[in-house]
């Protein structure tokens, strides 16, 4: 059956959007208030990364306000990642329409699959790139100069790259709901595949730390991902044909 977003006008399409993004907000709330009582035990995984480098063990803070503003800062960013499967859904309610009936009922594959893959990028870079990149950027020039960094400046760099990180994992579910949605294609992927490489290495090189190691490591993943994610469209294309 061929999907009926031709029986909504504009204004319909917008309400929608203005519902999900509500919707979504009121999911990240509530994670919000939940996060927000274990702030501290959350900052302890956050910051422990980067202890092994810090001359007192511990990060610092330059005014009277920047800690408890690192914790509502935390609370938050804690209650989007906790709320990833409400959002994911709300995503999916919204381009549902756009699609076949029998791809509609792949909802809890997408949260599924959505969350995971967020939940991979953010690990990722947790376990493997994090390590790698302080060990570098601590350690280059020698000891003699220590380090003295603040909380906010940390937290703005953990949580920018964890985000990035985990947000570039969600390629091949976007690639494969616009392929689900008819407006990229298997052919189109394939033809502009050396433009998409040349795209996450301006994006790698952007959202990762200022080194070639962390960069490599995530263009490598995200390459193997824009791959797979070409492949998937070919099986979706050729599902629909039959």
């Amino acid at each position: 059956m061929a999907n009926d977003t031709g029986n909504m006008t504009l204004i319909d399409h917008l309400r929608d959007l203005k519902k999900t993004v509500v919707r979504s907000l009121w999911g990240i709330a509530i994670g919000f208030i939940i996060c927000y009582q274990y702030t501290g035990p959350i900052l302890d995984v956050i910051r422990a990364p980067i202890t092994p480098y810090l001359p007192t063990g511990g990060l610092v803070f330059t005014g009277p306000i920047d800690k408890f503003f690192a914790h509502l800062k935390v609370a938050f960013y804690g209650g989007v990642i906790l709320s990833a499967p409400w959002w994911l859904y709300q995503i999916w309610q919204f381009v549902a329409p756009g699609l076949y009936r029998h791809e509609k009922k792949a909802t809890v594959t997408f949260i599924g699959v959505g969350s995971f893959l967020f939940a991979t990028g953010v690990a990722f870079t947790y376990f493997l790139v994090f390590p790698m990149a302080f060990k570098f950027l601590m350690t280059f020039g020698g000891e003699t100069d220590k380090p003295m960094i603040t909380i906010d400046q940390y937290l703005s760099f953990f949580v920018w790259t964890s985000l990035s990180f985990g947000a570039a994992f969600e390629l091949p579910l976007i690639l494969v709901t616009l392929g689900m949605l008819g407006i990229v294609s298997h052919e189109f992927l394939k033809k502009n595949r050396k433009y998409a490489i040349v795209i996450l290495s301006v994006i790698t090189a952007i959202i990762t730390p200022p080194d070639v190691l962390s960069m490599l490591l995530m263009l490598v993943p995200l390459w193997i991902l824009f791959d797979l994610s070409v492949f998937l469209v070919g099986v979706i294309e050729k599902r629909r044909s039959v």
